[in-house]
């Protein structure tokens, strides 16, 4: 994960923030939570926001959130305009056991499912597109979309800050403990070669 942390170090803020949000919204839009770990992205986003400069905690926090809710309410519309013929792609029929459980949950929890089905990663990328075939009323989504939101996408990136910036931490008393046995190793190697030249001198 530090590459990644690096290379996105590497990106202006503006796009720090693009690549973060982008990786949340297309996770939870039309099943790529299979493919795309919004959470990691998510936790990645608050690490590099630990470091301060051109990505801050808040922003990062509220674009995190916002992705997170613009990808589920386009992964219900998905479902409700082409949930038949989208359950029926060979792609989505190979996780037909991932599919059911996700209805039953749907069926069991009801609008609560969007909100629990946010902190369980193989429901945060079916539930949306399930409530849209559902037919669940989107007003009722869309609170517990927000709340459900809101909550993980905070909890990830502020998650990533805390471990960023204890990283952070850890490597710069690293570096001193390094340089110091470097120092330490110059000394005692200064020393013998003093004491063997003096020997040699008697």
């Amino acid at each position: 994960m530090h590459s990644v942390i690096d290379w996105l170090r590497g990106l202006s803020g503006p796009l720090v923030y693009a690549v973060v949000g982008a990786l949340v919204f297309a996770e939870d839009a039309l099943f790529l939570g299979f493919l795309l770990p919004g959470e990691t992205a998510a936790v990645v986003g608050g690490a590099i926001a630990s470091g301060g400069r051109d990505v801050l905690l808040v922003p990062m926090m509220a674009v995190v959130s916002f992705a997170a809710i613009a990808g589920d309410s386009a992964g219900y519309a998905l479902g409700r305009h082409f949930g038949p013929r989208l359950l029926q792609a060979g792609w989505v029929e190979r996780h037909h056991d991932r599919v059911e459980r996700a209805q039953g949950v749907i069926a069991r929890r009801g609008p609560y499912a969007v909100f629990l089905g946010r902190f369980v990663a193989v429901l945060r990328a079916l539930v949306p597109t399930l409530s849209g075939v559902a037919r669940m009323p989107y007003r009722r989504f869309l609170v517990f979309n927000v709340l459900g939101g809101v909550l993980w996408g905070c909890g990830f990136v502020l998650l990533g800050y805390a471990a960023g910036a204890a990283y952070d931490r850890i490597a710069r008393e690293v570096g001193a403990v390094a340089a110091g046995l470097v120092a330490l190793v110059a000394v005692v190697a200064l020393a013998v070669w003093a004491w063997r030249r003096h020997r040699r001198n008697e």
